[in-house]
């Protein structure tokens, strides 16, 4: 059976008209015509789009010809089922909570609504040391005044040569002490 011929089979299999099958492939419906007549060979994209909408068809089949055109093993509506229950490898955040620790979390949320709060979005936890909260130099954002009258003081070692002020209108002066 030609490569030819197992495009028509596929189109067939799918119940739809030729230029049904063509629009739900996303091909142009001249191509269908040109290869079902044998005119054309169906390029690589067109097998590859024919596939993707058809994932049961096996591939060894639609390029080859050799074995089955459907998978024998397709899962029933109940596996699919299972297969969406199954956790999947990695757990998501829920499933990392103990039963314990559900009931701890289950007791501060009856606490916190029972005990009466200036604010509720005020949180009284304390985390780490104050040591930890001290910014460290490379972090800070701005320096005292005192810091920068006392860094100007240090620059001023050296002697001033010229002072140069620039007018909007362009002219400029210079002095000298």
């Amino acid at each position: 059976m030609s490569l030819n011929e197992r495009i028509s089979r596929v189109i067939e299999y799918s119940g739809f008209t030729p230029s049904e099958f063509a629009d739900e492939v996303d091909v142009q419906r001249s191509s269908i015509s040109h290869v079902t007549s044998g005119r054309n060979k169906p390029s690589l994209e067109f097998i590859i789009k024919i596939k993707s909408r058809f994932p049961e068809i096996l591939w060894d089949w639609l390029v080859n010809g050799d074995g089955e055109m459907l998978k024998s093993e397709l899962p029933s509506e109940e596996e699919i089922v299972e297969e969406k229950t199954k956790p999947t490898s990695l757990p998501d955040l829920f499933t990392l909570i103990t039963d314990e620790e559900e009931e701890e979390i289950e007791e501060e949320e009856i606490i916190e609504k029972t005990s009466p709060q200036e604010s509720p979005s005020e949180s009284f936890k304390t985390y780490g040391s104050k040591a930890n909260e001290k910014i460290s130099d490379s972090q800070r954002l701005e320096k005292s005044t005192k810091e920068i009258v006392s860094q100007v003081i240090e620059n001023q070692s050296n002697k001033i040569k010229r002072i140069v002020l620039f007018y909007e209108n362009g002219k400029f002066e210079s002095f000298e002490p």
